[in-house]
């Protein structure tokens, strides 16, 4: 299974063409140390929540939008060694990000579960919760009803990926977004679709089935996941990026 970097931030909204100069320029370097897709976007749809949400997770500004991105290597091993190279290549050290870096998370996530075309797409549901360690093979074969749902509606990938080097942040980090308790696992995940309409009319196609998904037992704390959605900004698998 795949391992991706996954990370969070918050970006002021004037700044999305800088940004995605950023993510165009940052392409080359990590595609050279073995990154093999590269993947921005940018927040469209993203709620509120009572308890967690992207916003609250990043202290994002009124004039702030929220990215979800990730970075795909072959394994772990690669990717660790990626970022140890990376760490001395003066083309890392000398990038200027068009964001407060300070406030931007990230972590290490292995695929635990990965279904459909998962290149494809304009638009992305990101989720990011966390979960009891013990529960994993509980939350794969959630993860699996829940795909069957999506597909039926219109879905067309879905990448579930279980933390496994999620550092602590001085200011923020995944394990404050989620509340997550000492026991509990990161899970960074998403759905990608054609495009936004196609993903909010899933939504409602959904609503109608919400009494089959009633009957599930969910294992973990669903009122601290969150979710969001975000449009394609870059893609390094896509020929129109």
């Amino acid at each position: 299974m795949s391992y991706h970097t996954g990370s969070v931030a918050a970006v002021p909204t004037a700044n999305r063409q800088q940004y995605l100069e950023h993510a165009r320029q940052c392409w080359p370097l990590f595609q050279r140390h073995g990154a093999t897709r590269m993947v921005e976007t940018w927040g469209e749809d993203v709620p509120h929540g009572k308890l967690t949400d992207f916003h609250r997770a990043v202290d994002a500004k009124d004039d702030e939008s929220v990215t979800f991105s990730w970075i795909t290597w072959p394994d772990r091993a690669s990717a660790d060694a990626a970022w140890q190279a990376m760490s001395a290549d003066p083309a890392m050290r000398d990038m200027q990000m068009p964001f407060d870096g300070s406030r931007m998370f990230w972590g290490g996530f292995e695929t635990v579960y990965g279904q459909g075309d998962t290149v494809g797409g304009a638009f992305y549901q990101g989720f990011v919760l966390a979960v009891p360690a013990e529960q994993k093979a509980a939350y794969v074969d959630m993860a699996a009803k829940g795909w069957e749902m999506a597909r039926r509606t219109g879905a067309l990938g879905v990448v579930e990926a279980w933390g496994e080097d999620v550092p602590h942040g001085k200011r923020t980090d995944f394990y404050r977004a989620t509340r997550a308790r000492d026991d509990e696992v990161i899970v960074f995940s998403w759905i990608n679709w054609a495009d936004r309409a196609a993903c909010d009319a899933a939504a409602r196609a959904m609503e109608q089935e919400a009494g089959d998904m009633s009957q599930w037992e969910m294992p973990f704390d669903g009122s601290r996941m969150f979710r969001g959605g975000f449009a394609t900004l870059f893609d390094s698998a896509s020929p129109s990026r």
